[in-house]
């Protein structure tokens, strides 16, 4: 679950991570209100959305006073930012964060996130901060440094005083880093993080290290034992199909190709878009329908489907363990009467009451096709479109 920049600066704060002062605000006479309140002379007026590069999509502005910070809260609330990471739709701005400006002398980069190969939580830095870091990955990489933290043990003091030590800092500065990513750590697993990103960590003239953004993912199947962070999802700024279909207890992502896929299982349904690849076409979405899926949820999972107006052909693959073919393939033919689905429909069935749910789709008198396995129904579902 992503949460704006406001929202994990309070986690940041409350494990201990040295943040701007600053509030959110929904107008722009709450910002002016806001920078009054911070009595500084420099506040930065930043745009709230989900998405990076927002400062050069014009949605980070530094104001030198009162007139400037309702100047530019005027300017970037309530427009349509586009930055690299929103596409060319872009995200509509309806909050604002207004910080206190920074005395900037060095900016660097800080994340923590899993590294699935190693098995490990990993700390990057960088002494290349306010860049991409992609672009520092790739024309200097020596310039990233990593530690890959035991998560038996957590985060050693010598791992935190390479970092700092590595991103060529001394006396007071190298402490404060030290400290700086030691608190980081206990906020990403507290807070049972899959991301932190501070880009950039700010090193000031009088040698305190200070996060100036933050960017946060959360594990959204440990929300559970955090409902403060629950309370933060900020649906408006997620896909309404997705959001859609996680309030009818399906796992829906959208993607970019023209054939829907409904699967039960997420395993299973990794391997159908694979195999739908192989074959040569391009799955539209990931779709799991749960082990314990009614024909009710099968056909809402046809109508969230056919909302992606790019989809050309469905493929219902699905393997009968907890969820029996027979009712699935009755969801089918519900569904296919009651929403009238026209684009073609390959279904390939297995496991409990298979041949019952076989028998259910060859008398629904639906023109349907029909695989014996996922390589068939793939090749099937690629041939339909073309």
């Amino acid at each position: 679950m992503k949460i704006h920049e406001y929202q994990a600066k309070q986690i940041l704060a409350k494990y201990g991570v040295p943040v701007p002062r600053g509030s959110v605000a929904y107008s722009v006479d709450e910002a002016t209100k806001v920078a009054e309140d911070l009595g500084t002379e420099v506040c930065v007026v930043k745009a709230q959305i989900h998405a990076g590069g927002r400062g050069k999509g014009g949605g980070v502005k530094v104001s030198k006073g009162m007139d400037a910070v309702r100047e530019n809260a005027e300017a970037i609330l309530g427009i349509q930012l586009v930055t690299h990471q929103t596409g060319p739709q872009g995200q509509k701005v309806k909050q604002l964060l207004v910080e206190q400006g920074m005395d900037i002398r060095k900016e660097l980069y800080c994340s923590v996130l899993v590294d699935r190969g190693k098995q490990r939580i990993v700390l990057l830095a960088s002494s290349e901060g306010g860049m991409d870091i992609e672009a520092v990955a790739e024309e200097t990489p020596e310039l990233i440094f990593k530690e890959a933290i035991d998560p038996a043990l957590g985060l050693q003091g010598f791992q935190a005083r390479r970092i700092a030590f590595n991103l060529g800092l001394s006396g007071k500065a190298f402490k404060e880093m030290s400290k700086f990513v030691r608190s980081l750590y206990n906020a990403y697993v507290g807070s049972d993080a899959t991301m932190f990103e501070i880009n950039p960590v700010l090193k000031t003239s009088d040698d305190r290290v200070i996060a100036v953004d933050a960017k946060v993912s959360l594990d959204g199947n440990a929300l559970y034992r955090h409902k403060d962070y629950a309370a933060m999802r900020d649906v408006t700024e997620e896909d309404a199909t997705e959001v859609e279909a996680d309030a009818a207890g399906l796992n829906y992502v959208k993607l970019d190709g023209n054939v829907g896929c409904m699967v039960n299982g997420a395993g299973l349904a990794m391997a159908t878009m694979d195999i739908i690849k192989l074959s040569g076409g391009e799955p539209a979405n990931f779709l799991d329908v749960g082990g314990t899926a009614d024909a009710a949820r099968v056909e809402k999972a046809f109508r969230i489907i056919l909302k992606d107006p790019e989809v050309k052909a469905i493929l219902v693959n699905i393997f009968g363990g907890i969820m029996r073919c027979d009712v699935l393939a009755q969801g089918v033919v519900n569904a296919a009467k009651e929403i009238k689905i026209s684009v073609p429909l390959v279904v390939r069935l297995a496991g409990t009451n298979f041949k019952e749910g076989k028998k259910i789709l060859d008398n629904s008198g639906l023109k349907l096709i029909s695989a014996e396995n996922l390589d068939d129904a793939a090749k099937k579902i690629v041939e339909a479109i073309k």
